[in-house]
C-alpha cells in the first residue's frame, strides 16, 4: 500500500516537473518564446485565453498580421497530440503594431520589438476533465538588418478543476496583451476617392474631437505601405489620405487606425470603411509628421449640426426611454389606419410632431433663457429637479393602468358626438408627443450631445433650430407612416392581439416609473412620490369597482394627494439633493467626491486621477458604468496606475459640476477627465467608454510609473 502511495507521489513530482520545464521559454535563436495561459486549473466549457509571448533581441522585430511590403507573420502549428478541435482555437487577437521602415519612402512593415503577447482563446469541451495538452511548431520570421526563419516548439497542460485557479504571470500578460487589442470603432467609416488618391474619413466614436498624428495600418495590401498618410481632424472623426496600390477601390478596407498624442499609449481602433462620401466634419485641422496641429479647426456648418441632430432624433425612437412612449402611439397608428379615414390618420400624424417639436421647441426656449439669466445648462436639465422626476413616473403609473384596461379614457364623452371623439383622439396624439419629448432627454447619444455641445454659445435661432431638428427627428417615423400613401396597409389589422398588447405595454411604463423612482435615490421626494403612486392606483381601482358612482369624490382626493406628494420637495425645501454620503465601493477601489481642490491634493502627491462626471437620470452614464467603470480589470487598473477615482454626481444642480462642465466645453453629462500624474490639464474622453480602451490608457500610466521606479 505505502509503495503504491510512493509511486503516485512520484509519479505526480515528475509530472509537475515536467509542467514547470515546459512552461520555461524556447530560445528559438534571437527571441525567447513561451506559450503562457492566464489560468492554471480551467473549469469545464469555459473559455480561456492563452498567448505566443515573445522577449525579441534588441532591434530584432517578428511581423503583425499584414507584415507590409516584406515579411510573414507568426503562424502556430498544433500538432497530433492536442487534445482541442481547430475550431475550439480561436484566432489571434493582434495588438497594435508599430510600422518598420525598411528602405524609408519605399519598403514599410508593420510588427513588433522588444516584447509582445499575441494572445487568442481556447474553448475547453463541455466533458473536459483531468489534464489537457496544447503542443506545436510556431514559425516565425525575425529581422533585424537580415531576416531569419525560426521555428521553436510549444507545449502547454491545462488542469481541468471544479473551479478556476489564475496564473498569475501568464493573467497579467494575457491580460495586458488584451488591452493592446484595438477596440471596434463604433463610428462611421467611409472609403472615398479623392483624384488619385483615396480618402478614409472616420467620424464619431472614439475619434471625435481627438487631434494628434493619425497612423493607418492595413489589414490588406490595397494601399502603398510606404507613401505618406497626411491626415486631417475635425470637429466630429478625421481623415486620411492613402495612395491606392490597386486601380479600383475595394467595397470595405479594413485595418487599424492609431492616433500619436505623445507621451502615452496611442488611441486606436478597427476599423471597416466601406465605399461612400467623405464623411462631415472630418476635416479643418491638418496634421504634420509630428502630430502638431498646422491650422484652427473650423467651426462646424450649421447644416452639419443639423444633420446630428436629425439623426440623434431619429436613434432616440430606439431608445428605452422612449420606447414604452411610442407604443401608445403605436396602436393609436393602428386605430386610425384601421378606421379607413385617411385624413384621421393623417391628423394623428399631425398632431403627434406637434407635440413633440412643442415640447422640444419648449426645452430650447428654456435652455436659451436660463443661459440668458447667466446659468449653465446641461441635456437633461429638467430631470435634475425631484418634482419633474416624481409627476413623470405618476403620469407614468397612470398611463400603465390605462393600457392594463383598470380605466378608459374618454368613455364619459362618448356621447358628445363624433367631433369631440376625434379631437379626443388628436389630443391623445398631441399628449403622446410631448410626454416621447420629455422621457427621452435622458437617453441623448453622441450625435445629440456633438451637435448641442456645439451650439451652447451660438445665438438662440441656431439653438432653436438645432433643438426642432432633433424633435423632428424623433416625429419623423410616425409622420412618414401617417403620410405616405399604402404605407399604413402594411399595418395589422385590429384584433384580440391589440388588446393583449396594448395590456402588455403596461409593464414597460411601470418600469419607466420604477426607474424614474430611483432617480431620485436616497432624495426624501423619493418616499413622497412611492406615497402618491399608491394613492393614484388606490383611487382609479376605487372608481372602477364603484361602477363610477364615486368618481368625482375619488378624483378630486386623489388629485389633491398627488399634487401635494409632487409638491412635497418643494414645500420642505428639500429640492437642493440627497445628503451627502460616504464613499462608494466599486470592486477593488474606493471612490471619493470630486472637488476641484481634491484633484488638486490628489495631483501634488503624484497620483493620477479619473473623474466622472454622471447622473442618475443620465442612460449612457449608467451604460457605462455598467459595461467599463465597475468591472474588476478596470478598477484593478486604476489601482494598479495609482489612479484615485472621483465621482461628480451631477444628479442634482450643483454650481461647481456646472462650471467644470462649462469649462471643458460639455453639453452635459457623461463627461470623463484623466488626469496624468504630475499633468494639471486631463484628458477628455470619449462619452462612449469600453474596458480596453480604459486599461489601455491606464496602462501607459503604470508603465511609465515603472519606468520612473
Amino acid at each position: 500500500m505505502i509503495t503504491g502511495f510512493r509511486l503516485v507521489l512520484a509519479a505526480f513530482v515528475a509530472f509537475v516537473s515536467a509542467a514547470s520545464a515546459l512552461a520555461e521559454p524556447v530560445d528559438g535563436g534571437h527571441a525567447r518564446v513561451e506559450l503562457v495561459s492566464e489560468r492554471e486549473v480551467a473549469t469545464a466549457g469555459e473559455t480561456v485565453w492563452l498567448g505566443f509571448s515573445f522577449e525579441l533581441d534588441p532591434e530584432w522585430h517578428v511581423y503583425w498580421k499584414n507584415a507590409g511590403d516584406a515579411g510573414i507573420p507568426p503562424k502556430m502549428y498544433w500538432d497530433e497530440e492536442t487534445a482541442f478541435s481547430e475550431d475550439s482555437i480561436g484566432e489571434i487577437s493582434w495588438p497594435v503594431p508599430h510600422r518598420l521602415p525598411v528602405v524609408e519612402g519605399e519598403i514599410m512593415d508593420y510588427g513588433y520589438d522588444d516584447r509582445v503577447v499575441l494572445p487568442f482563446p481556447v474553448q475547453m469541451p463541455d466533458d473536459a476533465a483531468g489534464t489537457l495538452r496544447l503542443g506545436g511548431t510556431l514559425d516565425y520570421l525575425i529581422c533585424k538588418d537580415i531576416c531569419i526563419p525560426e521555428s521553436v516548439d510549444l507545449e502547454h497542460v491545462i488542469e481541468i478543476g471544479e473551479r478556476q485557479v489564475p496564473d498569475e504571470r501568464g493573467a497579467g500578460l494575457v491580460a495586458d496583451a488584451l488591452a493592446k487589442v484595438p477596440a471596434e470603432f463604433s463610428g462611421e467609416a467611409n472609403l472615398s476617392q479623392s483624384g488619385e488618391a483615396w480618402t478614409l474619413s472616420l467620424s464619431g466614436g472614439e475619434l471625435a474631437g481627438q487631434s494628434g498624428k493619425a497612423v493607418f495600418f492595413p489589414e490588406t495590401h490595397d494601399i502603398v505601405h510606404a507613401a505618406p498618410q497626411p491626415g486631417e481632424f475635425g470637429t466630429e472623426g478625421l481623415q486620411i489620405q492613402l495612395t491606392p496600390a490597386e486601380d479600383e477601390m475595394p467595397e470595405t478596407l479594413a485595418g487599424v487606425v492609431t492616433v500619436e498624442k505623445g507621451g502615452s499609449e496611442p488611441l486606436a481602433v478597427r476599423v471597416e470603411a466601406a465605399q461612400g462620401e467623405v464623411l462631415p466634419g472630418t476635416s479643418g485641422l491638418s496634421t504634420s509628421g509630428d502630430g502638431a496641429a498646422s491650422s484652427e479647426a473650423a467651426g462646424p456648418n450649421i447644416f452639419i449640426l443639423l444633420g446630428f441632430a436629425l439623426l440623434g432624433g431619429l436613434i432616440l425612437n430606439l431608445m428605452p426611454c422612449v420606447l414604452p412612449v411610442l407604443s401608445i402611439k403605436a396602436i393609436g397608428i393602428v386605430q386610425a389606419a384601421a378606421s379607413g379615414q385617411r385624413g384621421e390618420l393623417r391628423a394623428h400624424g399631425l398632431w403627434y410632431t406637434a407635440g413633440v417639436l412643442i415640447a422640444f421647441g419648449a426645452t430650447g426656449l428654456a435652455f436659451i433663457a436660463l443661459r440668458a439669466a447667466g446659468q449653465f445648462v446641461s441635456l437633461g436639465f429638467q430631470l435634475q429637479y425631484p418634482s419633474v422626476v416624481a409627476a413623470l413616473a405618476l403620469v407614468m403609473v397612470l398611463i400603465g393602468l390605462w393600457l392594463l384596461g383598470v380605466f378608459n379614457l374618454g368613455t364619459s364623452m362618448q356621447n358628445v358626438g363624433s367631433g369631440l371623439a376625434n379631437r379626443q383622439g388628436s389630443a391623445g396624439a398631441f399628449f403622446t408627443g410631448v410626454l416621447a419629448a420629455v422621457v427621452g432627454a435622458p437617453c441623448v447619444g453622441p450625435f445629440v450631445v456633438g451637435a448641442l455641445g456645439a451650439v451652447l454659445d451660438k445665438p438662440a435661432v441656431t439653438v432653436m433650430a438645432v433643438f426642432l431638428m432633433l424633435g423632428f427627428g424623433l416625429a419623423l417615423p410616425f409622420l412618414v407612416l401617417s403620410f405616405v400613401p399604402g404605407l399604413h396597409r402594411s399595418l395589422p389589422k385590429p384584433g384580440m392581439w391589440m388588446e393583449r398588447l396594448k395590456q402588455a405595454f403596461a409593464f414597460p411604463m411601470f418600469l419607466t416609473a420604477a426607474w424614474l423612482v430611483t432617480v431620485l435615490g436616497n432624495h426624501p421626494a423619493a418616499g413622497a412620490t412611492a406615497f402618491g403612486v399608491v394613492i393614484l392606483a388606490f383611487g382609479v381601482w376605487l372608481i372602477s369597482v364603484a361602477g363610477g358612482k364615486l368618481r368625482l369624490p375619488v378624483l378630486c382626493i386623489g388629485a389633491a394627494l398627488s399634487l401635494f406628494a409632487i409638491g412635497w420637495p418643494i414645500i420642505t425645501g428639500l429640492q437642493e439633493g440627497p445628503a451627502e454620503g460616504g464613499s462608494k465601493s466599486y470592486a477593488s477601489l474606493e471612490t471619493e467626491e470630486w472637488s476641484p481642490e481634491r484633484v488638486d491634493e490628489l495631483l501634488a502627491e503624484g497620483r493620477g486621477v479619473f473623474v466622472d462626471f454622471t447622473a442618475s437620470w443620465c442612460a449612457t452614464c449608467q451604460v457605462n458604468k455598467r459595461t467599463t467603470l465597475t468591472k474588476p480589470d478596470v478598477l484593478d487598473a486604476m489601482a494598479n496606475a495609482n489612479v484615485s477615482f472621483l465621482i461628480a454626481d451631477f444628479t442634482r444642480p450643483d454650481e461647481d459640476i456646472a462650471a467644470e462642465l462649462e469649462k471643458r466645453g460639455s453639453p452635459g453629462v457623461p463627461m470623463y477627465l484623466l488626469y496624468a500624474p504630475g499633468e494639471s490639464e486631463p484628458e477628455m474622453l470619449p462619452t462612449l467608454l469600453n474596458p480596453a480602451m480604459m486599461k489601455r490608457k491606464l496602462g501607459a500610466f503604470d508603465t511609465a510609473s515603472l519606468d520612473d521606479d
